[in-house]
């Protein structure tokens, strides 16, 4: 996630009614943030569906926001396409986690509709292989295209680098969040409290004793002080986290939490080159105060591989 020092976007003012005092932009902050953090821990709590239906429209927002960025530089990626696309990529890496657990509901409905995992990977497998072929026909079919002086096949390779960047990382969640008893929400609400403690012990520390710029030329904001503040408080959350997944040794929760510390602030800072790259402040304004949802779970682009690799490898 964003680091929470970064400046809220800039929102276009309504006219206000005379006498009336608009809401000022901490308090969009904390109302919409309030509101965010409500729909996103219901969610993940309910039930595996409503898990599902969030992050798969957490994560199409994501793509268009990356879409929308690389449209302000002159491409013109296929956004329909690629959102499409990324569902099926979602409900592909879902289906091959949960297709052989049958003991509740979205387990049953993904065996009812593929089968079984193999077939599951195979559809996901022949879909990616498809991909730049459709691409390339939607270019060809709109070719050659006015006002844009970049080759056809640049919109193609944006296209396929917002599914590898957003929609294939953040698809791996499914490997995170269930096990082979199914859903556990614990798991989704453990690596949150994990990348949030990270962001606050990242803000707090780089506010306190901040000297030493961390990358400069990308987030000025950002200092070793900080990443270092980040990284102890995110490993002590790990050892908190025996409270919630006491299953989970104290070697892996730390090995864990070491991973969302160190990869989660490199996720910020790649995002932070992309806008910067692109000249934009925000990825979107969906959340007003707060920026876009890519500003939110840009962490989770680098976590997540690492961690559904861990857990494959470790169980």
């Amino acid at each position: 996630m964003s680091d929470p020092a970064s400046p809220a976007s800039a929102t276009a003012t309504e006219p206000v009614a005379p006498g009336k005092k608009p809401m000022s932009n901490l308090g969009q902050r904390i109302l919409f943030g309030v509101i965010g953090a409500v729909l996103l821990l219901g969610c993940i709590w309910y039930s595996a569906w409503t898990f599902a239906v969030f992050f798969a429209a957490v994560q199409m927002r994501m793509l268009w926001e990356f879409y929308r960025m690389m449209r302000e530089v002159g491409y013109k990626p296929a956004a329909l396409l690629g959102g499409g696309i990324s569902l099926v990529i979602f409900a592909g890496v879902l289906g091959m986690v949960t297709v052989s657990n049958t003991t509740d509901s979205i387990g049953q409905g993904m065996h009812y509709v593929v089968g079984d995992a193999r077939s599951a990977g195979i559809l996901l497998a022949g879909i990616i292989l498809l991909l730049p072929t459709l691409l390339i026909l939607r270019e060809m079919a709109a070719w050659p295209r006015e006002k844009q002086d970049f080759s056809p096949f640049s919109n193609v390779g944006v296209a396929l680098l917002g599914l590898l960047y957003v929609s294939l990382p953040m698809s791996l969640l499914s490997v995170v969040a269930f096990n082979d008893l199914g859903y556990d929400y614990r798991r989704v609400l453990a690596l949150l409290l994990l990348v949030w403690s990270s962001d606050i012990g990242a803000y707090a520390a780089g506010k306190t004793f901040g000297k030493h710029k961390l990358a400069p030329k990308i987030s000025p904001g950002k200092t070793w002080e900080g990443a270092i503040g980040g990284f102890l408080l995110t490993l002590a959350m790990g050892w908190a986290m025996g409270y919630l997944l006491p299953e989970l040794s104290l070697t892996y929760r730390l090995v864990v939490a070491g991973v969302v510390a160190v990869f989660g602030p490199l996720g910020d800072l790649a995002e932070s080159m992309l806008k910067r790259s692109v000249g934009v402040k925000d990825s979107g304004r969906i959340m007003p105060g707060h920026g876009g949802l890519l500003d939110r779970f840009d962490a989770f682009l680098f976590i997540l591989p690492v961690l559904a690799l861990l857990q494959l490898l470790l169980g």
